[in-house]
């Protein structure tokens, strides 16, 4: 790899190890600030509930302080001089472990995608951590981690692992996406927007806990709600808005610091995203490893006319670590239409028309919705407590509406079809999802058959792969359809299948 350029940057030996940055223990001493704030909240309680004076007590809290900041400093000294990683040839190596020592290394030509993340401490030092996968999940041991380098040799190992020597091949060219901030507009569109009041206030509750502070925080809750039974009226509708102001304003603030600086490029051979506000991320991905795409339209996104894209791809998904977001959103909630688009450039293949799928299936879904009703009012009925005309009798009537309408909704969103490339199937009322996967990516089918199922001249019928989920169904298909699509899809796989089902029939 070429030379880095810059202070801090891994210096190699005559064997071609390298160092991790050593700025990383700058970092690594703000990060440890936080460590500080709970050990001095603990302190501070526990010191004052005896009576300590207040020069004790900051005594106390200073000592504990340096001691923290010392010992993760320290810690990350020994892990800094027991780690070391080099770029050969054919490999990619890592040594590290302070008292286990472990010797990783990856294939360069098995390199799938590069990612390259910088919280916002990392990046006042101008570090990034890289993490580098071969296309397994990374629960298998396939991610080596390089924690942190200099942020431009980072860059120079991402282009070197993906064979971008020059910087034509580093996609200059008109984006397939770029942030527009109009998007933002969508953000309010999710169920946190109504629960992140709540969610906030459990968390503040937690931390006024943790600081000693528990028995206040428990007579403000208590003052809070005899003020909600004694004037209902005024305080539900206020708790109400104030509830929905905070989970828009979180709402907002949350898809300002994600798709910050969102950017998706297409480069030789790979997609790239780039986004982040305060804490940046960089993917890199190949396109060999695509399965398809999804295109995903939960009902309150549906109903604002937005939609986000996902990929599906072979060891792709939400990492098993700490990091909650998923790493398979190639965009920000954006207009559906903008959103077919960006699939459609992405896979390679516009949606083509999709085929509803027979009455029956609906007629199955409103029967369950009706059955649900029926046993929910025998079981309101059953409870001896509850009179006619109660307000309980209202929740079979709610459950028969909601049932109906998730019938309806979920039958109308049933789709399928087959293009040249792609296997297209749409389900969901909720959230409704619609996936284009790749026929060349298809594994297997697993027909799937219930007793009701056969009764009405319906089937399922499951792709198989190695990417995503795993597995992507078309539900309550007609029969002969559904085996025909199948068949279709993948021409020779299910043929067997088929012919021992046709011999059946003929002995019988």
């Amino acid at each position: 790899m070429a030379g880095t350029a810059g202070g801090g940057a891994a210096v190699a030996g005559g064997d071609g190890w390298r160092r991790l940055s050593g700025r990383s223990l700058w970092a690594s001493a703000i990060k440890s600030l936080a460590l500080v704030a709970g050990a001095t909240a603990g302190l501070v309680r526990f010191l004052t509930g005896r009576d300590w004076p207040v020069g004790g007590v900051a005594a106390v809290c200073a000592g504990a302080a340096v001691l923290i900041v010392a010992a993760v400093v320290a810690y990350d000294v020994l892990r800094l001089r027991a780690t070391r990683w080099r770029l050969t040839p054919e490999r990619l190596e890592l040594r590290s472990g302070i008292t286990t020592r472990q010797h990783r290394s990856i294939p360069r030509d098995r390199v799938r995608s590069v990612d390259l993340r910088a919280d916002p401490v990392n990046r006042v030092f101008g570090l990034t951590v890289v993490k580098v996968g071969t296309g397994e999940h990374a629960a298998d041991g396939s991610e080596l981690a390089l924690d942190p380098l200099d942020r431009h040799e980072a860059e120079a190992l991402r282009r070197t692992l993906l064979r971008q020597e020059t910087a034509e091949e580093t996609g200059d060219g008109p984006p397939l996406a770029e942030l527009r901030w109009s998007w933002i507009r969508y953000a309010p569109l999710s169920v946190w927007t109504f629960t992140g009041a709540a969610v906030l206030l459990g968390a503040l509750f937690k931390a006024l806990g943790s600081f000693g502070v528990k028995s206040f925080a428990t007579r403000l809750a208590t003052a809070l709600w005899e003020w909600v039974v004694a004037q209902p009226l005024l305080a539900v509708p206020l708790l109400l808005a104030v509830n929905l102001a905070v989970g828009v304003l979180g709402s907002v603030l949350l898809f300002a610091e994600s798709w910050g600086r969102y950017r998706l490029d297409r480069e030789p051979g790979r997609l790239r995203l780039r986004r982040g506000l305060l804490t940046t991320r960089s993917l890199t991905l190949e396109e060999r490893r695509l399965r398809g795409v999804e295109l995903g339209e939960p009902l309150l996104l549906r109903l604002g006319g937005a939609a986000r894209v996902r990929t599906i791809a072979t060891g792709l998904g939400k990492k098993p670590d700490d990091e909650t977001e998923d790493a398979a959103a190639l965009t920000p909630p954006v207009p559906r239409a903008l959103a077919l688009r960006i699939a459609a450039r992405v896979s390679g293949a516009g949606l083509p028309p999709l085929v509803p799928h027979p009455p029956a299936a609906r007629r199955r879904r409103v029967v369950r919705a009706v059955v649900a009703a029926v046993v929910v009012a025998v079981a309101v009925a059953a409870w001896p407590w509850v009179p006619l005309g109660n307000w309980m009798w209202m929740v079979p009537v709610v459950v028969l509406a909601y049932g109906l309408w998730l019938a309806v909704a979920s039958a109308a969103s049933l789709g399928h079809a087959l293009g040249a490339r792609h296997l297209v199937t749409r389900r969901g009322a909720v959230v409704r999802r619609t996936i284009a996967l790749d026929r060349r990516g298809i594994a297997g089918w697993t027909v799937t058959e219930s007793f009701f199922q056969r009764r009405s001249g319906l089937l399922t019928v499951t792709a198989t792969t190695g990417a995503g989920r795993g597995r992507y169904e078309v539900v309550d298909v007609g029969r002969g359809e559904g085996l025909e699509l199948a068949a279709r899809a993948v021409p020779g796989l299910l043929e067997p299948f088929l012919a021992r089902e046709r011999q059946l029939r003929e002995k019988q």
